[in-house]
Order: structure tokens, then sequence, then C-alpha cells
């Protein structure tokens, strides 16, 4: 997509009215390329509350599910860029609904790539997740290193990227998928199932932060919209995002859980209890490199202090004005 024809984008979000989705949709309209935004999305666990301050005459909403081709093509239909973020997440939560996961997460990615190939759709952003990685003994994961998913999230999400590169080969637009770090931080329409967000919400209601296993696993985190941001970019400069896949997130971003809930400790200045379930599995472990991701010129914005602060701020009511990107 080159500038020039850049300056007028239709770009088609699915999953827009859920947590990244309520970050990047005011983003994309504020975007001078962008003509109009399209939103597909069933309403099964977003909420039409989350376009709050978006609805306007360049935004179209269409709800509908990406299991269902038909949705997904009338959306699809006329759009120059896609940005396919539908999905179940909550990895832990998977396990027990292993076919529901792959059904939307597999094969509503498979309608989306099949439309955008129908269409001529010019780019297409898939939602992946660094969570492919499993428990990867390297501190110092990169997107050649070989994933091991461990929940089937992350199986739907590897098995997803490998539909994206079969359909860039078959139909010739361009796309890329991002694996995305644990995201947290507020926005409209912001997750409470997310470590980060979590923590900070169990002690502002003064309650023990619970760590599963001992807290030495790693994760990577990004902020919400650091990712809206990340995501925006890559739909609308894909010369830059050359690559099939990038990690996305900081090198600064690797925390240990344990770490998570002593600066959440520090950040809301409560003398709170953090209690560690050794017996329960603490899930997958990852320490990622984002070296790739410094090539596209994207660099993430907010640190973890300061968007904990930012969620405790929101959840008082005396939110601090936001800081501009």
């Amino acid at each position: 997509m080159s500038e020039e024809s850049g300056r007028d984008t239709s770009v088609l979000i699915t999953g827009g009215c859920g947590y990244i989705g309520s970050a990047l949709i005011p983003r994309l309209l504020a975007d001078e390329r962008v003509g109009d935004v399209v939103v597909l999305d069933s309403l099964s666990s977003g909420s039409p509350a989350n376009l709050a301050g978006s609805i306007r005459d360049d935004l179209t909403f269409r709800r509908g599910d990406v299991r269902e081709y038909g949705a997904v093509e009338g959306a699809v239909r006329g759009v120059d860029a896609v940005i396919h973020l539908a999905a179940i997440t909550g990895a832990a939560s998977t396990h027990d609904r292993k076919a529901e996961t792959f059904a939307v997460n597999r094969d509503g990615t498979e309608n989306v790539l099949t439309a955008a190939g129908k269409f001529d759709v010019e780019n297409v952003v898939v939602a992946s997740s660094c969570n492919n990685y499993g428990r990867a003994a390297s501190t110092d994961i990169d997107e050649e290193t070989e994933q091991n998913p461990l929940n089937p999230y992350a199986e739907s999400k590897v098995a997803c990227e490998r539909l994206l590169n079969e359909a860039i080969e078959a139909h010739g637009f361009d796309g890329t998928a991002l694996r995305m770090s644990t995201n947290y931080g507020w926005s409209l329409g912001v997750r409470f199932n997310l470590v980060v967000n979590h923590f900070v919400f169990r002690g502002l209601t003064d309650r023990p932060l619970t760590v599963y296993g001992d807290g030495s696993n790693w994760r990577p985190f990004i902020h919400v919209r650091d990712a809206a941001r990340a995501y925006a970019d890559a739909a609308l400069s894909p010369d830059a995002w050359d690559e099939r896949v990038y990690n996305v997130g900081s090198n600064d971003g690797n925390y240990r859980i344990a770490e998570i809930a002593e600066i959440v400790r520090e950040e809301l200045d409560r003398d709170l209890d953090v209690t560690y379930l050794e017996d329960e599995q603490p899930g997958p472990s990852y320490h990622v490199n984002f070296d790739r991701l410094a090539e596209t010129g994207f660099e993430t914005e907010w640190t973890l202090r300061e968007g904990i602060r930012d969620i405790a701020d929101e959840l008082r009511g005396d939110a601090r004005e936001e800081v501009t990107a």
C-alpha cells in the first residue's frame, strides 16, 4: 500500500468491541490516512459501550460471528486492510472449550483470509500471541524459536499463523501476524482476567495478590494502547512490517510474575499480602526478544509502572490527563 493510496484507506477490525479494539478504533478514526472503519463483532464478549466516543459517520458496525462466512464476506467487501482481532481469549480457560476455541480462532481466521483473497484486500494483520512459545528455557526467544503451545488458545494461534502464510502465498496480499505480549492498562473494554489489571483491582480492594506457582515464570507485557498502535501501524504501513511474524512488546517489558506483584504493591503504596499457590500450575513462561520489531521503527511508549498508576487512577475516579501518543 503506497503512501498516496493509504490516504483514504478503509480498515476492517474484527472483534473491534473488545479490549484492544476499544483502544484501536479511536486511533484509526483520528488517522488522516484512514477513510473509514468497519467493525465486525458478535457482541458475545465485547460491548457496544466500548465504542463510546467513536460512533460517527465514518464508522460502520456490523454484528456478525467470524464463524459464519457470509457475515465475514459482507464485512470484508470493499475494505483495503483487515485487522483480525476476533478470538476466544483467556488461555487458561480454553482447556475446557477446545472445540469452540478452534472454531472461533482457527476457522474464523480461515473465513477472514478466504474473503480477503476473494475481494483483493491489500493487507491482513492477524492477532497472534507470545503465549505460543509455551515454557521456553531460553531468555532470548525470537521469532525463529520453535513454538510450543500448551493450551488450546495458543494451539489455535499457531494454526492461524500457518493459515496466514498459506493465504499470502495463494493470494499475494501483504500480511503479518503479531505475536502480542500480555496486555495491561486502561481502555473502555478493559479486561480484569489479565494479571496486571487483576492485581491492581485486587490491591485497591485490599485483597491478597495471588500468584500461581513460585512466581518465577516470565511474561512480556505491553500496554493496550501500545498494542493498538502496533496493529494500526502494521495495517497502514505494511512496507515497514514486511516480515511474516513479529513479537510485539519491548525487551524491558519482560517480568517474572512475582516481580509484577511487588511492583503493584509499590505503586499502590499498600501493605498487600502476596499469596503463592505453589501447588497450582503457573502456566507458560517465556522471556521474549523484540529486536525484529525495532526494525519497523515501532517503539512502545508506556512503562509498566505508568500503566499501573493509570489503571488505579481510573478505578479511583481521579484519572490524570491521558498520556498523548
